[in-house]
């Protein structure tokens, strides 16, 4: 990999708001925010709990007449920004975690964003159980998460950075990726703002939960798995599919 730009070095807590401004533009509305608003059509849903929103894209467009919607997700930079997005007065943002959801009977919980391999173990089954409890019998809970046999985190160490205009300046980026433990990977990401002289460092550790993994914490936590699609389009799951799309039932 080339030599990267050099810099002053930031080491974040949170999400730089900078990057967060770009996010959007990295992960936009597609197949999945479709997959999504189609379920909370069909299943009647009044109340939704978008846990781990990040910056609402997704979330403000759940809303809908006599339909209560949450955006709950622990980056107050991104809470911040979801909560001056067009449409978000009518979301009612919740900075935390699955600890934090409000008490009552909710008909729909979503994770998007892969957000549920951003959760480690000991957490994944608390948050898995805090649902539970935050949903109705017979509601509906749906996330998706990248298929371990597809090796996506393979292709994620950069041969060379990439430089694209932001409103800060040139940003270049680069990134390395392995895995150090068998289904968790390590990704740190380098965003360098030439301009500033500042590289700002953001360290992920995720977790790839093949699908008999998923089911079994999901029957452990209370859950039925109604189906498991390896597409946003409910095909079937094979070795090559990028991602594990999963439907369960609150028993």
């Amino acid at each position: 990999m080339a030599r990267p730009p050099p810099g002053y070095v930031l080491e974040m807590t949170d999400h730089d708001p900078r990057l967060v401004a770009l996010y959007d533009q990295d992960n936009p509305d597609g197949p999945d925010h479709d997959f999504y608003r189609a379920l909370a059509d069909a299943s009647g849903a009044r109340s939704i709990v978008d846990l781990g929103c990040g910056t609402g894209l997704l979330t403000v467009t759940l809303v809908a007449p006599r339909r209560d919607v949450v955006g709950i997700d622990p980056s107050p930079t991104m809470l911040e920004y979801a909560m001056h997005r067009p449409g978000a007065a009518a979301v009612t943002w919740v900075l935390g975690d699955s600890r934090d959801i409000p008490s009552g009977s909710s008909d729909l919980a979503v994770m998007t964003g892969n957000v549920a391999q951003h959760i480690g173990y000991d957490d994944w089954v608390r948050t898995l159980r805090d649902l539970r409890k935050a949903l109705r019998g017979g509601a509906t809970l749906a996330f998706e998460s990248r298929n371990p046999a597809a090796g996506a985190w393979r292709h994620w160490t950069s041969q060379e950075p990439t430089t694209r205009e932001t409103v800060h300046g040139p940003l270049v980026e680069w990134s390395e990726a392995r895995e150090v433990a068998p289904g968790v990977v390590r990704l740190v990401a380098h965003n360098s703002f030439t301009k500033l002289q500042e590289v700002v460092t953001e360290t992920l550790t995720l977790h790839f939960r093949d699908r008999a993994t998923l089911e079994r914490d999901l029957h452990a936590a209370g859950f039925s798995v109604d189906a498991v699609y390896g597409d946003w389009v409910r095909g079937p799951v094979t070795e090559s599919s990028a991602v594990l799309v999963v439907v369960a039932t609150a028993r």
